[in-house]
């Protein structure tokens, strides 16, 4: 794969978003290894429809971070089933690793940061090194640093796609309504983005849609995009097999 070629394919992208942003990249003619990452949160069924539109066996990666909702895991099986996912790959930090951190499971309690670090990042960063292009599910209405989201950037080793990141709340619910696509059952109690059990609260009238979550605290994201959204030459290996 040239990097020459897939910094041409770049420039393309940029000009592109939603579905026909997804089906360039999903179909990228550099042979570049393409993943998507989901939470099964709130608005994830959207993203994961489109993906599946195009091809339903692309790698869908998610972290069971041993904190999510029950409704989440059962969201999760339902989803895959409604839009016949073929490869969600749930990755979860090793036992090990989380007795010896956080052993009384009460680290998001003393230091949120490292209890993402080591339930979250940690297996998601693993999983994702086997891929060149992660797409997110990522939008600028969410705030708290991501007005300035583009469509397309880097972030370390990765190209980042963000697909919907230019789409409104209103464009998210009319692609549900549209489309008929399953709800998460805790969105209907109030919970408009959804993380961990232990970190996750039902956002307030008025609020924007990730104040449910670490409610209280600096702490803004999970480390999973933490990488600044400044977009340079990417480097990609000219002799992978």
């Amino acid at each position: 794969m040239k990097t020459e070629l897939i910094n041409t394919m770049i420039k393309t992208w940029r000009k592109l978003d939603g579905g026909a942003l997804l089906k360039a990249v999903i179909l990228n003619e550099a042979d570049a290894r393409v993943a998507v990452s989901s939470s099964f949160g709130a608005e994830s069924a959207v993203l994961l429809g489109l993906v599946a539109e195009i091809d339903p066996s692309t790698p869908v990666l998610t972290v069971d971070t041993g904190k999510l909702f029950d409704e989440t895991i059962e969201y999760r099986n339902r989803l895959v089933d409604h839009f016949g996912l073929l490869d969600v790959r749930i990755v979860s930090a090793p036992l090990g690793l989380i007795d010896s951190t956080d052993a009384d499971g009460d680290l998001h309690q003393s230091n949120p940061d490292l209890c993402c670090q080591v339930r979250k990042v940690m297996p998601h960063a693993q999983a994702a090194a086997d891929f060149d292009i992660l797409i997110t599910g990522r939008k600028q209405f969410h705030g708290e640093g991501r007005q300035a989201l583009p469509t397309v950037n880097i972030e370390g080793q990765h190209i980042k796609v963000n697909p919907l990141a230019t789409w409104s709340e209103a464009d998210i619910e009319d692609a549900f309504q549209t489309h008929q696509i399953p709800r998460h059952p805790l969105v209907v109690e109030g919970y408009r983005s959804i993380g961990c059990a232990t970190c996750t609260l039902k956002t307030g009238t008025g609020q924007n849609a990730r104040a449910g979550r670490w409610a209280g605290q600096t702490k803004t994201e999970c480390g999973l995009h933490s990488a600044t959204f400044d977009t340079f030459q990417f480097k990609f290996a000219e002799n992978r097999q």
